[in-house]
């Protein structure tokens, strides 16, 4: 195995710190995917992946992402709830990656909430 460099080591030492920043750290924003066997079935997991990579793009360090099993409404799944400080959680449902995009952009970036893919507010 190859020895790593000091800047190698501050480089992973970096990645790691923003990585983990979104459990651990100050955050405004919470963006639940939920994902029980009902809503990984119905697409969950491509909703997760089109989320990260809009955080990865967006570069925010006061949003935190978080995935949870079932809300127990398995008709409208994948459900997905975003919960700005200050104000109502709202739940998103029937996601799919392009809907995702577009609540990112504009509920979580922008603060208007998307009414077609709501659920409820909480």
């Amino acid at each position: 195995m190859a020895k790593l460099t000091i800047d190698e080591l501050k480089r992973i030492k970096e990645k790691t710190l923003k990585e983990t920043a979104l459990r651990h750290g100050k955050t405004t924003i919470k963006i639940t995917v939920h994902m029980g066997t009902c809503g990984i079935a119905a697409g969950a997991r491509a909703v997760m992946s089109a989320l990260m990579e809009e955080m990865a793009a967006a570069d925010r360090q006061d949003i935190r992402v978080m995935n949870s099993g079932c809300m127990g409404m398995c008709s409208s799944e994948p459900n997905v709830t975003v919960e700005k400080e200050g104000e109502e959680p709202i739940v998103y449902q029937h996601m799919d990656s392009n809907k995702m995009r577009q609540v990112f952009k504009r509920h979580v970036l922008l603060g208007e909430v998307q009414t077609d893919f709501a659920l409820a507010k909480m």
